[in-house]
């Protein structure tokens, strides 16, 4: 079986799972599949957006139904906790359209959201506009430079220093993600 057949077989699930678990990076690598004509670009859509759909609705639920429990009591304990219910608090129904748009609120909030006592039916209608929004957007990013994340990885093949400042940006982006998570953390 080759990488293509397997894939256009498993490759919608892996990217429901992919924008459920971790997000933008699987739904524009879904977005590029697509646009190899793996999948069909809505299928694509549909994926990411129900993937990130049932996780913020698990989250949601979870910060609702389980209130007391150790878990969502350390999730409450973080800052970004703090500034969620705040946003949500100025404006709620932009929060909830929003929040996975914001870098470092896309767990925490629906846990935050449900913890605040927001309707399900509320929050189930502004999540799914949400993500369907998310999903094409982030798709379409995916799908539209196709061709240049093609000849980006195509020159990572064929110059081995671009390697380096590949590393560098990634090694970069790692230390400023401690550093922030390092300010983060209350004293």
């Amino acid at each position: 079986m080759t990488i293509e057949a397997i894939v256009a077989k498993y490759g919608l699930a892996a990217l429901f799972a992919g924008a459920a678990l971790e997000g933008e990076a699987a739904v524009i690598a879904g977005g590029v599949l697509a646009h190899h004509g793996l999948f069909p670009l809505w299928a694509a859509m549909l994926a990411a957006a129900t993937g990130s759909f049932g996780a913020d609705q698990a989250w949601f639920f979870a910060g609702r139904r389980m209130r007391d429990h150790r878990w969502v009591a350390a999730a409450r304990a973080k800052p970004a906790f703090a500034r969620a219910m705040a946003m949500l608090a100025r404006r709620p129904i932009a929060f909830i359209f929003a929040f996975r748009f914001i870098y470092g609120f896309r767990t925490i909030s629906p846990i935050a959201i449900g913890t605040a006592g927001v309707s399900p039916r509320l929050f189930a209608i502004v999540n799914a506009a949400s993500a369907v929004t998310w999903g094409v957007i982030f798709c379409s990013i995916g799908y539209w430079f196709g061709h240049a994340f093609e000849a980006v990885i195509g020159r990572l093949a064929e110059d081995h220093r671009l390697w380096w400042v590949v590393g560098g940006l990634v090694a970069a982006g790692i230390a400023a993600a401690l550093a922030h998570r390092h300010r983060s953390r209350p004293a």
